[in-house]
């Protein structure tokens, strides 16, 4: 489990791809659960696995649609398993540089109040300079295959603008229908719900698209996909909202900044993103509480649903 969560999705029809070849069936290896967390997530993707009785693991065979939503020709990659990296063959050699893609993403959020001194030691060493820059990370590799993301030029062609509660964002096109089901249901809400409906108002900024590699890392962010969403209010009011920030003004306790010091959406917002498959980064150790991530692999993994729909 990547130490980022330290603290701990319906398919239209039933797996096509779980037909493998004879030999897979027959070497008493059963299909990791993982991957058929994958298949549900990404319904128009076609993954087929097959076991590799010389590496001991699954290579999965991964077909994206040119189009999105439409099943069939495409984009083919191999992937092997690799306990849940999905690494092309030649990264193989250096698993241990990378987290699973499946990891914890808890349900309520965590109260500092209860970190014991192991926890808190542990968040401190992992927000490091040294942990952020040396130590291991997600693997890309499904992800730049999936969005088209292998150069800026391929994953700029794959880009549309989409208005979110009253803000232009660019995103990959993969996200657009996710994304305006959940600006569809907040919108709902915010009729019968105030709360809701100043956050709406409160918005100052919303950004997605944004090539460029995580701070303090060597590792592509989530926003050069077009997958992740940074939602800022007009005024903070005083509390925190990005980890690193907070850093800043107190270096050895920013992971015991109070919830009620922190900048935290309205909770039914939250539960619509998630429930259309989005993670917050408010649970993250290194909190992001603008930051929504496209990951219904995650909310699956976790939650065993999500609001899918094709």
């Amino acid at each position: 489990m990547p130490k980022r969560c330290l603290l701990g999705f319906l398919l239209v029809s039933f797996f096509t791809f779980v037909t493998l070849p004879i030999h897979a069936q027959t070497s008493g290896e059963a299909v990791p659960d993982g991957i058929v967390v994958f298949q549900k997530a990404y319904p128009d993707v076609v993954f087929t696995p097959e076991y590799d009785t010389s590496l001991k693991d699954w290579k999965i065979s991964v077909t994206v649609p040119d189009k999105p939503g439409e099943r069939g020709h495409g984009r083919t990659y191999e992937f092997y398993w690799c306990g849940g990296s999905m690494l092309p063959k030649g990264e193989l050699k250096n698993k241990d540089k990378y987290w699973t893609l499946l990891y914890g993403y808890a349900r309520e959020l965590a109260d500092p109040a209860d970190f014991d001194q192991e926890q808190i030691k542990a968040m401190r060493n992992f927000g490091s300079t040294d942990s952020r820059m040396n130590g291991p990370g997600t693997p890309m590799f499904f992800f730049e295959a999936l969005y088209s993301a292998d150069t800026k030029a391929h994953l700029e062609a794959h880009l549309k603008k989409v208005s979110f509660l009253g803000k232009t964002v660019t995103v990959h096109e993969r996200l657009e229908a996710p994304l305006l089901r959940v600006q569809d249901r907040i919108q709902k809400a915010a009729r019968g719900d105030k709360e809701i409906m100043d956050f709406i108002t409160s918005i100052k900024t919303a950004e997605a698209y944004y090539w460029r590699i995580i701070s303090g890392t060597t590792r592509k962010s989530f926003h050069s996909l077009g997958i992740a969403v940074d939602i800022q209010p007009k005024s903070l009011n005083g509390k925190q909202i990005y980890w690193s920030w907070a850093k800043e003004k107190n270096p050895d306790g920013w992971m015991l900044t109070p919830l009620s010091k922190r900048w935290i959406p309205p909770k039914k917002v939250l539960d619509i993103f998630e429930e259309e498959g989005f993670i917050w980064g408010g649970k993250w150790i290194i909190f992001d509480n603008m930051h929504f991530e496209y990951h219904p692999e995650l909310i699956l993994h976790n939650f065993g649903t999500f609001a899918i729909q094709n």
